[in-house]
């Protein structure tokens, strides 16, 4: 796993056998600091063969687009295909160089066949529905023990809601997969 920070959002790449897997970018805009992170960590282009969102806000998609126009492939969760264009407004508002992403152009899978698809990929492990920050928020498990969770709330802060659900559900799922490492979106990563 390759951490890229070069904005306000982590970025990682995973490195599968067949090809690598980006999880997360960062906002729209920053594609030349992009570039950048990339070469620092000695990894091109070449090497992302899918970009997965961990959810669709503007601070974890807007460089899908690009990415795909130069050949990554979007990896769409199902619980997260209504959600696709979210940003879609907040880009044109802002006046930033986004194209809407070409959802017909995606790996659409469900969160039930996330394993067999990664391991084609020569990555072992899974992605779940993990709601509570947004609808389409998901998370992705790796059974060498990493979690990638996105904006889900970080496991230090759950005594302080108590009353959220969702949240305590959410977290149960990620816990149940016994991982050893969390990588939150805006935060340092938690060691287990």
């Amino acid at each position: 796993m390759i951490r890229l920070k070069y904005g306000n959002t982590n970025t990682f790449y995973i490195r599968g056998e067949s090809c690598g897997l980006l999880i997360d970018t960062d906002y729209a805009g920053t594609l030349p600091a992009f570039y950048r992170a990339l070469k620092a960590a000695g990894l091109g282009l070449r090497d992302i063969g899918y970009i997965l969102a961990t959810h669709y806000h503007p601070d974890h998609m807007g460089l899908v687009s690009e990415l795909m126009k130069q050949g990554a492939r979007l990896l769409l969760a199902d619980v997260q295909k209504g959600s696709v264009h979210f940003s879609d407004r907040i880009f044109a508002r802002d006046r930033l160089p986004a194209e809407p992403i070409r959802e017909e152009e995606a790996v659409l899978i469900s969160c039930a066949e996330s394993r067999d698809f990664l391991a084609g990929l020569g990555i072992s492990g899974e992605i779940i529905s993990t709601p509570s920050h947004s609808p389409d928020s998901i998370s992705l498990i790796l059974d060498s023990g990493d979690a990638f969770v996105g904006d889900l709330e970080p496991l230090d802060y759950l005594p302080a809601y108590d009353e959220n659900a969702a949240l305590k559900r959410d977290w149960e799922q990620v816990l149940a997969h016994h991982p050893r490492r969390i990588f939150y979106a805006h935060a340092n990563e938690k060691v287990l």
